[in-house]
Protein backbone atom coordinates (compact mmCIF):
# COMPACT_ATOMS: atom_id res chain seq x y z
CA UNK A 1 0.00 0.00 0.00
CA UNK A 2 0.99 3.90 -0.57
CA UNK A 3 2.06 5.67 2.16
CA UNK A 4 -0.84 7.41 3.17
CA UNK A 5 -0.57 10.91 3.97
CA UNK A 6 -2.29 12.27 7.43
CA UNK A 7 -0.77 15.62 7.31
CA UNK A 8 -4.48 17.17 7.61
CA UNK A 9 -7.65 16.34 6.66
CA UNK A 10 -7.65 17.27 3.30
CA UNK A 11 -4.31 15.20 2.38
CA UNK A 12 -5.78 12.10 4.22
CA UNK A 13 -8.90 12.04 1.99
CA UNK A 14 -7.00 12.69 -0.91
CA UNK A 15 -4.88 9.86 -0.30
CA UNK A 16 -7.91 7.13 0.35
CA UNK A 17 -9.18 8.72 -2.99
CA UNK A 18 -6.32 7.92 -4.96
CA UNK A 19 -5.10 4.91 -2.74
CA UNK A 20 -9.08 3.49 -3.91
CA UNK A 21 -8.39 3.96 -7.77
CA UNK A 22 -4.67 2.22 -7.29
CA UNK A 23 -6.35 -0.37 -6.08
CA UNK A 24 -8.86 -0.53 -9.23
CA UNK A 25 -6.26 -0.88 -11.64
CA UNK A 26 -6.96 3.12 -12.72
CA UNK A 27 -3.19 4.02 -13.14
CA UNK A 28 -3.20 7.47 -15.26
CA UNK A 29 -4.59 11.16 -14.01
CA UNK A 30 -4.11 14.04 -16.19
CA UNK A 31 -4.54 17.16 -14.45
CA UNK A 32 -4.71 20.92 -15.07
CA UNK A 33 -3.80 23.64 -12.38
CA UNK A 34 -5.45 25.18 -9.93
CA UNK A 35 -5.80 25.53 -6.31
CA UNK A 36 -9.14 24.36 -5.35
CA UNK A 37 -7.60 21.04 -6.72
CA UNK A 38 -4.82 21.22 -4.64
CA UNK A 39 -5.58 18.06 -2.07
CA UNK A 40 -5.91 15.52 -5.11
CA UNK A 41 -3.09 17.12 -7.63
CA UNK A 42 -0.68 16.57 -4.22
CA UNK A 43 -1.58 13.07 -4.05
CA UNK A 44 -2.29 12.04 -7.36
CA UNK A 45 1.86 13.21 -7.78
CA UNK A 46 3.09 11.48 -5.08
CA UNK A 47 1.47 8.00 -5.71
CA UNK A 48 4.10 5.87 -7.27
CA UNK A 49 1.22 3.82 -9.19
CA UNK A 50 0.23 6.40 -11.11
CA UNK A 51 1.28 8.66 -14.46
CA UNK A 52 0.58 12.25 -13.13
CA UNK A 53 0.25 13.87 -16.65
CA UNK A 54 -0.29 18.11 -16.20
CA UNK A 55 -1.73 19.64 -19.28
CA UNK A 56 -2.64 23.73 -18.79
CA UNK A 57 -5.65 23.85 -21.42
CA UNK A 58 -8.83 21.80 -19.53
CA UNK A 59 -10.03 21.22 -23.17
CA UNK A 60 -7.32 19.77 -24.78
CA UNK A 61 -6.45 17.54 -21.65
CA UNK A 62 -9.89 16.27 -21.18
CA UNK A 63 -9.48 15.05 -25.50
CA UNK A 64 -5.98 14.10 -24.58
CA UNK A 65 -7.60 11.49 -21.36
CA UNK A 66 -9.99 10.44 -24.03
CA UNK A 67 -7.16 9.05 -26.65
CA UNK A 68 -5.68 7.67 -23.25
CA UNK A 69 -8.79 5.95 -22.19
CA UNK A 70 -9.08 4.50 -25.77
CA UNK A 71 -5.85 3.30 -26.01
CA UNK A 72 -6.20 1.15 -22.52
CA UNK A 73 -9.81 0.50 -22.24
CA UNK A 74 -9.10 1.73 -18.52
CA UNK A 75 -10.54 4.61 -16.94
CA UNK A 76 -8.32 7.98 -17.03
CA UNK A 77 -9.15 10.09 -14.20
CA UNK A 78 -9.15 13.93 -15.33
CA UNK A 79 -8.72 16.86 -12.51
CA UNK A 80 -9.23 20.28 -12.43
CA UNK A 81 -9.75 22.88 -10.26
CA UNK A 82 -13.62 24.94 -9.39
CA UNK A 83 -14.81 27.53 -11.53
CA UNK A 84 -15.33 27.73 -15.52
CA UNK A 85 -12.31 25.01 -15.79
CA UNK A 86 -14.83 22.15 -15.86
CA UNK A 87 -16.91 23.50 -17.83
CA UNK A 88 -14.25 23.57 -20.50
CA UNK A 89 -13.94 19.57 -20.31
CA UNK A 90 -17.91 19.47 -21.90
CA UNK A 91 -17.09 18.76 -25.37
CA UNK A 92 -15.15 15.58 -24.98
CA UNK A 93 -17.62 14.12 -22.41
CA UNK A 94 -20.05 14.30 -24.79
CA UNK A 95 -17.52 12.17 -27.09
CA UNK A 96 -16.87 10.10 -24.61
CA UNK A 97 -20.42 9.38 -23.60
CA UNK A 98 -21.19 8.86 -27.54
CA UNK A 99 -18.34 6.28 -28.41
CA UNK A 100 -18.09 4.48 -25.13
CA UNK A 101 -15.25 5.93 -23.51
CA UNK A 102 -14.34 5.46 -19.65
CA UNK A 103 -13.46 8.70 -17.81
CA UNK A 104 -13.36 9.86 -14.74
CA UNK A 105 -13.78 13.32 -14.20
CA UNK A 106 -12.98 15.28 -10.71
CA UNK A 107 -14.22 18.86 -10.61
CA UNK A 108 -12.82 20.30 -7.16
CA UNK A 109 -15.31 22.94 -5.50
CA UNK A 110 -15.22 25.02 -3.06
CA UNK A 111 -17.59 24.29 -0.23
CA UNK A 112 -21.08 24.99 0.09
CA UNK A 113 -20.69 27.83 2.58
CA UNK A 114 -18.84 29.78 -0.19
CA UNK A 115 -21.45 29.61 -3.34
CA UNK A 116 -24.09 31.55 -4.47
CA UNK A 117 -22.31 34.56 -2.40
CA UNK A 118 -20.34 35.87 -4.96
CA UNK A 119 -16.95 33.75 -3.98
CA UNK A 120 -14.20 33.88 -6.07
CA UNK A 121 -14.36 31.24 -9.16
CA UNK A 122 -17.24 29.82 -8.24
CA UNK A 123 -19.65 28.72 -10.33
CA UNK A 124 -23.01 26.05 -9.87
CA UNK A 125 -20.85 22.61 -10.77
CA UNK A 126 -23.86 20.70 -9.68
CA UNK A 127 -24.61 17.78 -12.33
CA UNK A 128 -22.64 20.43 -15.20
CA UNK A 129 -22.54 17.53 -17.22
CA UNK A 130 -25.74 16.88 -17.51
CA UNK A 131 -27.07 14.00 -18.85
CA UNK A 132 -23.78 13.20 -20.80
CA UNK A 133 -22.16 11.32 -17.52
CA UNK A 134 -23.04 7.50 -16.48
CA UNK A 135 -23.09 8.48 -12.61
CA UNK A 136 -22.65 11.87 -11.08
CA UNK A 137 -22.36 12.56 -7.50
CA UNK A 138 -20.89 15.30 -5.30
CA UNK A 139 -18.40 14.29 -2.60
CA UNK A 140 -18.82 14.74 1.14
CA UNK A 141 -16.58 17.80 2.40
CA UNK A 142 -13.56 15.89 4.06
CA UNK A 143 -13.99 14.88 7.50
CA UNK A 144 -11.38 13.21 10.19
CA UNK A 145 -14.23 10.59 10.38
CA UNK A 146 -13.31 6.67 9.19
CA UNK A 147 -17.06 6.34 8.78
CA UNK A 148 -16.94 8.92 6.16
CA UNK A 149 -13.31 7.86 4.79
CA UNK A 150 -15.26 4.52 4.34
CA UNK A 151 -18.36 6.16 2.45
CA UNK A 152 -15.16 8.01 0.19
CA UNK A 153 -13.68 4.55 -0.57
CA UNK A 154 -17.03 2.79 -1.68
CA UNK A 155 -18.75 5.98 -3.40
CA UNK A 156 -15.20 5.72 -5.92
CA UNK A 157 -15.24 2.06 -5.91
CA UNK A 158 -18.95 2.55 -7.54
CA UNK A 159 -17.85 5.56 -9.46
CA UNK A 160 -15.24 3.46 -11.40
CA UNK A 161 -17.22 0.89 -12.07
CA UNK A 162 -19.87 3.13 -13.83
CA UNK A 163 -17.28 4.03 -16.10
CA UNK A 164 -17.45 0.37 -17.49
CA UNK A 165 -21.64 -0.35 -16.71
CA UNK A 166 -23.71 -1.14 -17.72
CA UNK A 167 -21.84 0.62 -21.19
CA UNK A 168 -18.48 2.31 -20.79
CA UNK A 169 -18.47 6.59 -20.71
CA UNK A 170 -17.79 9.31 -18.26
CA UNK A 171 -18.59 9.66 -14.80
CA UNK A 172 -18.51 12.89 -13.00
CA UNK A 173 -17.51 13.51 -9.21
CA UNK A 174 -17.36 16.96 -7.76
CA UNK A 175 -15.05 17.49 -5.28
CA UNK A 176 -15.30 20.25 -2.20
CA UNK A 177 -12.32 21.26 -0.23
CA UNK A 178 -12.12 23.90 2.55
CA UNK A 179 -8.66 25.69 3.33
CA UNK A 180 -6.21 24.86 3.97
CA UNK A 181 -5.47 23.32 0.60
CA UNK A 182 -1.94 22.72 0.81
CA UNK A 183 -0.58 19.55 3.03
CA UNK A 184 0.11 21.53 6.19
CA UNK A 185 0.20 19.79 9.87
CA UNK A 186 -3.26 20.28 11.29
CA UNK A 187 -2.77 17.30 14.03
CA UNK A 188 -6.47 16.05 13.63
CA UNK A 189 -5.78 13.51 10.67
CA UNK A 190 -3.04 11.73 12.98
CA UNK A 191 -5.17 10.55 15.07
CA UNK A 192 -6.56 8.29 12.63
CA UNK A 193 -3.30 6.34 11.75
CA UNK A 194 -4.09 3.08 13.53
CA UNK A 195 -7.19 2.72 11.64
CA UNK A 196 -6.96 3.18 7.77
CA UNK A 197 -4.54 0.53 7.50
CA UNK A 198 -3.95 -2.07 4.70
CA UNK A 199 -6.95 -4.27 6.07
CA UNK A 200 -8.90 -0.77 4.83
CA UNK A 201 -8.28 -1.34 1.29
CA UNK A 202 -8.16 -5.46 1.13
CA UNK A 203 -11.39 -6.34 -0.76
CA UNK A 204 -11.00 -3.99 -3.08
CA UNK A 205 -10.89 -5.78 -6.89
CA UNK A 206 -8.26 -4.20 -9.40
CA UNK A 207 -10.59 -6.06 -12.19
CA UNK A 208 -13.65 -3.65 -11.67
CA UNK A 209 -11.46 -0.57 -13.03
CA UNK A 210 -10.06 -2.25 -16.38
CA UNK A 211 -12.69 -4.95 -17.43
CA UNK A 212 -16.01 -3.76 -20.03
CA UNK A 213 -19.69 -4.20 -19.81
CA UNK A 214 -20.96 -7.19 -17.20
CA UNK A 215 -22.27 -9.42 -20.01
CA UNK A 216 -24.96 -11.83 -17.60
CA UNK A 217 -25.98 -15.09 -18.57
CA UNK A 218 -29.45 -14.13 -19.01
CA UNK A 219 -28.84 -11.13 -21.76
CA UNK A 220 -26.74 -13.87 -23.73
CA UNK A 221 -29.56 -16.80 -23.15
CA UNK A 222 -31.75 -13.35 -24.85
CA UNK A 223 -29.63 -12.63 -27.79
CA UNK A 224 -29.70 -16.43 -28.23
CA UNK A 225 -33.39 -16.22 -28.68
CA UNK A 226 -33.35 -13.33 -30.84
CA UNK A 227 -31.04 -15.10 -33.18
CA UNK A 228 -33.70 -16.55 -35.11
CA UNK A 229 -36.66 -15.02 -36.98
CA UNK A 230 -37.97 -12.58 -36.77
CA UNK A 231 -34.61 -11.21 -36.13
CA UNK A 232 -32.54 -13.11 -39.02
CA UNK A 233 -34.97 -14.75 -41.89
CA UNK A 234 -34.24 -18.64 -41.93
CA UNK A 235 -34.40 -19.61 -45.50
CA UNK A 236 -31.59 -17.92 -47.10
CA UNK A 237 -32.69 -14.84 -47.83
CA UNK A 238 -30.01 -12.54 -49.87
CA UNK A 239 -28.90 -9.96 -47.24
CA UNK A 240 -25.90 -8.17 -46.21
CA UNK A 241 -23.97 -7.70 -43.17
CA UNK A 242 -23.25 -4.00 -42.52
CA UNK A 243 -20.01 -3.26 -40.09
CA UNK A 244 -19.74 0.02 -37.92
CA UNK A 245 -16.92 1.32 -35.82
CA UNK A 246 -15.76 -0.95 -32.92
CA UNK A 247 -13.46 -0.83 -30.28
CA UNK A 248 -12.36 -4.45 -29.62
CA UNK A 249 -9.24 -5.85 -27.23
CA UNK A 250 -8.67 -8.31 -29.68
CA UNK A 251 -9.23 -7.52 -33.10
CA UNK A 252 -8.46 -10.36 -35.11
CA UNK A 253 -10.04 -12.43 -32.64
CA UNK A 254 -13.39 -9.86 -33.46
CA UNK A 255 -12.62 -10.44 -37.57
CA UNK A 256 -13.11 -14.23 -37.33
CA UNK A 257 -16.10 -14.44 -35.58
CA UNK A 258 -17.62 -11.78 -38.19
CA UNK A 259 -15.80 -13.63 -40.97
CA UNK A 260 -17.41 -16.96 -39.80
CA UNK A 261 -20.72 -15.33 -39.31
CA UNK A 262 -20.56 -14.36 -43.18
CA UNK A 263 -19.61 -17.53 -44.27
CA UNK A 264 -22.76 -18.73 -42.42
CA UNK A 265 -25.19 -16.85 -44.20
CA UNK A 266 -23.65 -16.29 -47.03
CA UNK A 267 -23.34 -12.76 -47.39
CA UNK A 268 -21.08 -9.78 -48.04
CA UNK A 269 -19.67 -7.72 -45.01
CA UNK A 270 -20.06 -4.08 -45.48
CA UNK A 271 -17.19 -2.55 -43.89
CA UNK A 272 -16.52 0.82 -42.76
CA UNK A 273 -12.94 2.22 -42.79
CA UNK A 274 -13.37 2.45 -38.99
CA UNK A 275 -14.39 -1.12 -38.51
CA UNK A 276 -11.08 -3.61 -37.76
CA UNK A 277 -12.14 -6.01 -41.06
CA UNK A 278 -10.78 -3.66 -43.32
CA UNK A 279 -7.24 -4.24 -41.74
CA UNK A 280 -7.76 -8.10 -41.62
CA UNK A 281 -9.50 -8.74 -45.20
CA UNK A 282 -8.65 -12.32 -45.53
CA UNK A 283 -10.32 -13.44 -42.36
CA UNK A 284 -13.29 -11.73 -43.85
CA UNK A 285 -14.91 -13.87 -46.90
CA UNK A 286 -17.40 -11.83 -49.06
CA UNK A 287 -15.46 -8.38 -47.70
CA UNK A 288 -16.89 -5.13 -49.32
CA UNK A 289 -15.55 -1.91 -49.11
CA UNK A 290 -16.50 0.17 -52.26
CA UNK A 291 -20.22 0.53 -50.71
CA UNK A 292 -20.40 4.20 -51.29
CA UNK A 293 -19.46 3.53 -55.21
CA UNK A 294 -22.34 0.60 -55.59
CA UNK A 295 -24.97 3.06 -53.89
CA UNK A 296 -24.56 6.03 -56.20
CA UNK A 297 -25.39 3.63 -58.91
CA UNK A 298 -29.66 3.34 -59.35
CA UNK A 299 -28.97 -0.10 -61.75
CA UNK A 300 -26.69 -1.43 -59.32
CA UNK A 301 -29.06 -0.78 -56.35
CA UNK A 302 -31.79 -2.11 -58.26
CA UNK A 303 -29.76 -5.24 -58.92
CA UNK A 304 -28.28 -5.79 -55.19
CA UNK A 305 -31.18 -4.54 -52.99
CA UNK A 306 -31.24 -7.26 -49.84
CA UNK A 307 -34.11 -8.41 -48.32
CA UNK A 308 -32.40 -7.89 -44.84
CA UNK A 309 -29.41 -6.12 -43.10
CA UNK A 310 -27.73 -7.04 -40.51
CA UNK A 311 -25.73 -4.44 -38.76
CA UNK A 312 -22.97 -4.31 -36.42
CA UNK A 313 -22.68 -1.63 -33.64
CA UNK A 314 -23.03 1.43 -36.15
CA UNK A 315 -24.03 2.40 -39.18
CA UNK A 316 -21.25 3.55 -41.55
CA UNK A 317 -19.66 6.95 -42.79
CA UNK A 318 -21.31 6.77 -45.84
CA UNK A 319 -24.46 9.21 -46.64
CA UNK A 320 -25.23 6.90 -49.88
CA UNK A 321 -25.46 4.01 -48.26
CA UNK A 322 -27.43 5.37 -45.51
CA UNK A 323 -29.79 7.25 -48.07
CA UNK A 324 -30.07 3.41 -50.17
CA UNK A 325 -30.69 1.17 -47.19
CA UNK A 326 -32.96 4.06 -45.77
CA UNK A 327 -35.37 4.08 -48.84
CA UNK A 328 -36.34 0.53 -48.61
CA UNK A 329 -37.97 0.51 -45.68
CA UNK A 330 -35.59 -3.15 -44.99
CA UNK A 331 -36.06 -5.15 -41.79
CA UNK A 332 -33.00 -4.49 -39.64
CA UNK A 333 -31.42 -6.58 -37.41
CA UNK A 334 -29.18 -4.32 -34.96
CA UNK A 335 -26.59 -5.81 -32.87
CA UNK A 336 -24.95 -3.29 -30.43
CA UNK A 337 -24.23 -3.45 -26.12
CA UNK A 338 -24.88 -0.05 -26.05
CA UNK A 339 -28.29 1.07 -24.01
CA UNK A 340 -29.62 3.73 -26.49
CA UNK A 341 -31.44 3.95 -29.61
CA UNK A 342 -29.22 2.88 -32.38
CA UNK A 343 -30.45 3.14 -35.51
CA UNK A 344 -30.50 6.48 -37.05
CA UNK A 345 -32.18 5.66 -40.29
CA UNK A 346 -35.36 4.39 -38.31
CA UNK A 347 -35.84 1.73 -40.17
CA UNK A 348 -37.93 -1.39 -39.48
CA UNK A 349 -35.40 -2.25 -37.02
CA UNK A 350 -34.96 -4.97 -33.90
CA UNK A 351 -32.76 -4.36 -32.04
CA UNK A 352 -30.64 -7.38 -30.40
CA UNK A 353 -28.74 -6.26 -27.19
CA UNK A 354 -25.80 -8.62 -27.26
CA UNK A 355 -22.06 -8.57 -27.75
CA UNK A 356 -21.30 -9.87 -31.91
CA UNK A 357 -19.80 -13.33 -30.40
CA UNK A 358 -22.36 -14.07 -28.49
CA UNK A 359 -25.04 -13.26 -31.26
CA UNK A 360 -22.98 -14.99 -33.59
CA UNK A 361 -22.44 -17.83 -31.77
CA UNK A 362 -26.63 -18.60 -31.90
CA UNK A 363 -27.12 -17.92 -35.90
CA UNK A 364 -28.22 -20.85 -37.30
CA UNK A 365 -29.88 -20.22 -40.85
CA UNK A 366 -29.26 -21.90 -44.56
CA UNK A 367 -26.73 -19.52 -46.30
CA UNK A 368 -28.02 -17.64 -48.95
CA UNK A 369 -27.22 -18.74 -52.61
CA UNK A 370 -23.72 -18.50 -53.45
CA UNK A 371 -23.77 -16.20 -56.68
CA UNK A 372 -25.48 -13.39 -54.33
CA UNK A 373 -21.98 -13.15 -52.64
CA UNK A 374 -20.10 -13.14 -56.01
CA UNK A 375 -22.20 -10.63 -57.17
CA UNK A 376 -21.03 -8.12 -54.80
CA UNK A 377 -17.14 -9.11 -54.41
CA UNK A 378 -17.42 -9.10 -58.49
CA UNK A 379 -18.18 -5.54 -58.38
CA UNK A 380 -16.06 -4.86 -55.56
CA UNK A 381 -12.99 -5.75 -57.64
CA UNK A 382 -14.54 -3.68 -60.93
CA UNK A 383 -14.96 -0.85 -58.83
CA UNK A 384 -11.55 -0.76 -57.04
CA UNK A 385 -9.52 -1.20 -60.29
CA UNK A 386 -11.58 1.98 -61.96
CA UNK A 387 -10.76 3.78 -59.10
CA UNK A 388 -7.09 2.96 -59.30
CA UNK A 389 -6.74 4.11 -62.66
CA UNK A 390 -8.56 6.99 -62.34
CA UNK A 391 -6.38 7.89 -58.70
CA UNK A 392 -3.35 7.22 -61.08
CA UNK A 393 -4.48 10.07 -63.79
CA UNK A 394 -4.76 12.95 -61.41
CA UNK A 395 -2.56 15.51 -62.22
CA UNK A 396 -2.10 17.12 -59.07
CA UNK A 397 -1.78 15.81 -55.28
CA UNK A 398 -5.24 15.23 -54.40
CA UNK A 399 -5.63 14.84 -50.67
CA UNK A 400 -7.67 12.33 -50.73
CA UNK A 401 -5.05 9.95 -51.90
CA UNK A 402 -3.38 9.39 -48.71
CA UNK A 403 -6.00 7.44 -47.39
CA UNK A 404 -5.63 4.85 -50.58
CA UNK A 405 -1.79 5.10 -49.96
CA UNK A 406 -0.69 4.70 -46.57
CA UNK A 407 -2.26 1.15 -45.89
CA UNK A 408 0.35 -0.20 -47.67
CA UNK A 409 2.91 2.33 -47.18
CA UNK A 410 3.08 2.69 -43.03
CA UNK A 411 4.60 -0.31 -40.47
CA UNK A 412 2.30 -3.26 -40.43
CA UNK A 413 -0.14 -2.90 -37.05
CA UNK A 414 -0.14 1.06 -37.03
CA UNK A 415 -2.31 3.63 -34.99
CA UNK A 416 -4.12 5.75 -37.12
CA UNK A 417 -6.44 8.25 -36.42
CA UNK A 418 -8.74 9.85 -38.83
CA UNK A 419 -10.06 13.40 -37.76
CA UNK A 420 -13.60 14.10 -38.61
CA UNK A 421 -14.94 15.88 -41.77
CA UNK A 422 -12.92 14.80 -45.18
CA UNK A 423 -10.35 12.69 -43.89
CA UNK A 424 -12.70 10.14 -42.05
CA UNK A 425 -14.76 9.78 -45.72
CA UNK A 426 -11.72 9.61 -47.72
CA UNK A 427 -11.06 6.87 -45.45
CA UNK A 428 -14.02 5.11 -46.01
CA UNK A 429 -14.24 6.14 -49.80
CA UNK A 430 -10.53 4.79 -50.27
CA UNK A 431 -9.03 3.05 -47.83
CA UNK A 432 -8.25 -0.72 -49.11
CA UNK A 433 -8.49 -3.82 -47.81
CA UNK A 434 -5.81 -5.36 -47.01
CA UNK A 435 -3.88 -7.68 -44.08
CA UNK A 436 -1.63 -5.08 -42.49
CA UNK A 437 -3.40 -5.21 -39.15
CA UNK A 438 -3.71 -1.25 -38.46
CA UNK A 439 -5.46 0.08 -35.40
CA UNK A 440 -8.14 2.22 -37.10
CA UNK A 441 -9.72 5.20 -34.58
CA UNK A 442 -11.98 8.52 -34.85
CA UNK A 443 -14.11 10.38 -32.73
CA UNK A 444 -17.07 9.07 -34.33
CA UNK A 445 -19.66 10.14 -31.35
CA UNK A 446 -20.62 13.31 -31.85
CA UNK A 447 -18.56 13.45 -35.38
CA UNK A 448 -16.92 16.65 -33.86
CA UNK A 449 -13.48 18.30 -35.20
CA UNK A 450 -12.36 19.65 -31.68
CA UNK A 451 -9.96 17.75 -29.53
CA UNK A 452 -8.85 16.18 -32.62
CA UNK A 453 -4.27 16.32 -32.03
CA UNK A 454 -5.35 16.57 -28.50
CA UNK A 455 -6.68 12.75 -28.76
CA UNK A 456 -4.21 11.59 -31.72
CA UNK A 457 -1.44 12.39 -28.81
CA UNK A 458 -3.32 10.30 -25.77
CA UNK A 459 -3.71 7.43 -28.37
CA UNK A 460 0.22 7.77 -29.37
CA UNK A 461 1.53 7.75 -25.37
CA UNK A 462 3.57 5.42 -24.47
CA UNK A 463 2.27 3.14 -27.11
CA UNK A 464 3.84 2.15 -31.06
CA UNK A 465 4.69 5.38 -32.89
CA UNK A 466 1.50 6.54 -34.52
CA UNK A 467 -0.34 8.42 -37.54
CA UNK A 468 -3.01 11.13 -37.16
CA UNK A 469 -4.73 12.31 -41.01
CA UNK A 470 -6.10 15.53 -40.58
CA UNK A 471 -7.34 18.52 -42.09
CA UNK A 472 -6.26 21.92 -41.61
CA UNK A 473 -9.16 23.69 -39.76
CA UNK A 474 -9.33 20.58 -37.17
CA UNK A 475 -5.63 21.33 -36.34
CA UNK A 476 -6.16 24.61 -35.76
CA UNK A 477 -9.02 23.95 -33.78
CA UNK A 478 -6.59 22.28 -31.22
CA UNK A 479 -3.00 23.97 -31.95
CA UNK A 480 -3.24 24.19 -27.88
CA UNK A 481 -2.97 20.20 -28.22
CA UNK A 482 0.73 20.68 -29.53
CA UNK A 483 1.73 21.38 -25.46
CA UNK A 484 1.41 18.27 -24.76
CA UNK A 485 4.63 17.56 -27.58
CA UNK A 486 6.79 17.58 -24.20
CA UNK A 487 4.64 15.08 -22.43
CA UNK A 488 4.90 12.23 -25.38
CA UNK A 489 6.55 9.39 -24.76
CA UNK A 490 6.51 8.22 -27.98
CA UNK A 491 5.56 9.34 -31.25
CA UNK A 492 2.49 10.69 -33.36
CA UNK A 493 3.36 12.17 -37.10
CA UNK A 494 0.44 14.46 -38.34
CA UNK A 495 -0.34 14.31 -41.87
CA UNK A 496 -1.89 17.41 -42.68
CA UNK A 497 -4.25 17.74 -45.52
CA UNK A 498 -3.97 21.69 -45.85
CA UNK A 499 -6.44 22.61 -48.28
CA UNK A 500 -6.83 25.99 -47.15
CA UNK A 501 -10.08 25.83 -45.34
CA UNK A 502 -13.30 23.70 -45.07
CA UNK A 503 -13.59 21.15 -47.51
CA UNK A 504 -16.44 19.54 -46.73
CA UNK A 505 -18.53 22.23 -47.87
CA UNK A 506 -17.56 22.03 -51.41
CA UNK A 507 -19.68 19.04 -51.26
CA UNK A 508 -22.97 20.93 -50.16
CA UNK A 509 -25.70 22.79 -51.39
CA UNK A 510 -24.53 25.92 -49.53
CA UNK A 511 -21.20 26.28 -51.93
CA UNK A 512 -23.30 27.94 -54.85
CA UNK A 513 -23.81 30.93 -52.64
CA UNK A 514 -20.89 32.79 -52.50
CA UNK A 515 -20.92 35.18 -50.71
CA UNK A 516 -21.00 34.55 -48.19
CA UNK A 517 -20.08 30.46 -48.64
CA UNK A 518 -16.31 31.56 -48.55
CA UNK A 519 -16.21 33.92 -45.30
CA UNK A 520 -18.71 31.92 -43.20
CA UNK A 521 -18.68 28.23 -44.34
CA UNK A 522 -15.37 27.51 -46.14
CA UNK A 523 -13.38 29.73 -43.39
CA UNK A 524 -9.91 29.50 -44.98
CA UNK A 525 -7.53 30.88 -42.45
CA UNK A 526 -3.92 30.87 -44.30
CA UNK A 527 -1.76 29.56 -41.96
CA UNK A 528 1.80 29.17 -42.31
CA UNK A 529 2.63 25.66 -40.49
CA UNK A 530 5.53 25.72 -40.38
CA UNK A 531 6.51 28.66 -38.33
CA UNK A 532 3.27 27.46 -36.25
CA UNK A 533 5.32 24.36 -35.45
CA UNK A 534 8.27 26.33 -34.94
CA UNK A 535 6.21 28.05 -32.32
CA UNK A 536 5.63 24.89 -30.42
CA UNK A 537 8.85 22.96 -30.99
CA UNK A 538 7.31 20.70 -33.48
CA UNK A 539 9.14 19.04 -36.60
CA UNK A 540 7.52 20.10 -39.77
CA UNK A 541 8.02 18.98 -43.38
CA UNK A 542 6.31 19.67 -46.91
CA UNK A 543 5.56 16.91 -49.09
CA UNK A 544 6.64 17.50 -52.44
CA UNK A 545 4.94 14.60 -53.69
CA UNK A 546 3.75 11.25 -52.66
CA UNK A 547 6.94 9.65 -53.71
CA UNK A 548 8.41 12.15 -50.92
CA UNK A 549 5.43 11.22 -48.63
CA UNK A 550 5.90 7.05 -48.99
CA UNK A 551 9.91 7.52 -47.67
CA UNK A 552 8.49 10.01 -45.22
CA UNK A 553 5.74 7.45 -43.24
CA UNK A 554 7.57 4.02 -44.68
CA UNK A 555 9.40 4.34 -41.26
CA UNK A 556 8.02 6.74 -38.37
CA UNK A 557 10.04 7.91 -35.75
CA UNK A 558 9.99 6.69 -32.39
CA UNK A 559 9.51 9.85 -30.30
CA UNK A 560 8.05 13.30 -30.82
CA UNK A 561 5.77 15.18 -32.89
CA UNK A 562 6.17 15.91 -36.27
CA UNK A 563 3.30 17.33 -39.37
CA UNK A 564 4.37 16.78 -42.80
CA UNK A 565 1.75 18.95 -44.44
CA UNK A 566 0.97 18.16 -48.25
CA UNK A 567 -1.00 21.11 -49.71
CA UNK A 568 -3.97 20.60 -52.08
CA UNK A 569 -6.82 22.89 -53.92
CA UNK A 570 -9.72 22.49 -52.36
CA UNK A 571 -12.38 23.45 -54.96
CA UNK A 572 -9.95 21.31 -57.64
CA UNK A 573 -10.06 18.23 -54.89
CA UNK A 574 -14.27 18.52 -54.64
CA UNK A 575 -14.79 18.39 -58.77
CA UNK A 576 -12.08 15.24 -58.48
CA UNK A 577 -13.71 13.79 -56.09
CA UNK A 578 -17.26 13.96 -57.55
CA UNK A 579 -15.95 12.72 -61.06
CA UNK A 580 -13.93 9.97 -59.86
CA UNK A 581 -17.31 8.30 -58.17
CA UNK A 582 -19.15 9.26 -60.97
CA UNK A 583 -16.35 7.28 -63.46
CA UNK A 584 -16.28 4.33 -60.86
CA UNK A 585 -20.08 4.14 -60.48
CA UNK A 586 -21.02 3.90 -64.29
Amino acid sequence: MAELDFRNVNSLWGSVLVETLARLGVRQAVISPGSRSTPLTMQFARHPQFEAIPVLDERSAAFFALGLARQSRRPVVLLCTSGTAGANYFPAIVEARESGVPLLVITADRPPEMRECRSGQTIDQQKLFGGYVNFYHELSVPEASVALLRYLRQTVAHAVERTHWPVSGPVHLNAPFRDPLPPTKDGVAEALKGEITEEFFAHLNEQVGRTGPVRRERDVALAADRAGPPYLPKAGARGVIVAGQVRVADAAGYVRVVGKLAKRLGWPVLADALSPLRNFASLVPGLITRYDVIARSAEWTKELQPAHVLCLHDWPTSKALRQWLQSGDLPVTFVTTCADNPDALHSATRVVRADVADFAAHVRVRPAPREWARRWVELERRIEARLRRGLAGAEAMFEGQASALLPRMLPKATTVMFANSMPVRDAEYLWPANDRAHVVHCNRGANGIDGTLSTAIGLAHRGAPAVLVTGDLSLLHDTNGFLLARELRGSLTVVLMNNDGGGIFEHLPVASFNPPFERFFATPQSIDFAKLCATYGVGYTRVRDWRHFEKLVAKLPSRGVRVLEVRTDRRRDAAFRKALFAAAAR
